[in-house]
């Protein structure tokens, strides 16, 4: 079976970058202790912070895919990393599982993606015209 090139580099990149998951995990708990109960309670702040870093990294293969639009790679990767992260903090009890809190996060999360994308897309779509002007002439 031939693995596809996109997967083989979503695999690749999470794998490189998941490590720094657990770390998050120890930071947060330096600042904002976790309700430590048990053994277990550390080992799923550890495993999902791992898994949320990794497919964090990984979904950045989104942005690489050339027969999708701009706006379908924003929104599958808006909505892997929301998936992503919601799942994590209520797992981690990191927000309750309420409506209102989960409509606040949601809220918040779409806000975050969009400050930060948008500059990023439009700065490399100057840069890309600025480049395609110099090519010409």
């Amino acid at each position: 079976m031939k693995m596809n090139k996109y997967v083989k580099e979503f695999l690749h990149r999470g794998l490189m970058f998941s490590g720094f998951g657990p770390i998050v995990a120890g930071i947060i708990s330096l600042f904002e202790p976790m309700p430590i109960k048990n053994g277990k309670t550390i080992f799923v702040a550890i495993l999902s912070t791992y898994l949320l870093a990794f497919i964090h990294a990984g979904s950045s293969v989104f942005n690489t895919v050339e027969k999708w639009s701009p706006s379908k790679t924003a929104f599958i990767h808006l909505g892997t990393l929301y998936v992503s992260y919601l799942l994590c903090y209520l797992i981690n009890s990191w927000i309750p599982f309420d409506i209102k809190v989960v409509g606040i996060f949601t809220a918040i999360f779409t806000v975050g993606y969009f400050a930060i994308w948008l500059p990023v897309y439009f700065s490399v779509k100057s840069a890309s015209k600025k480049m395609n002007i110099k090519l010409k002439s």
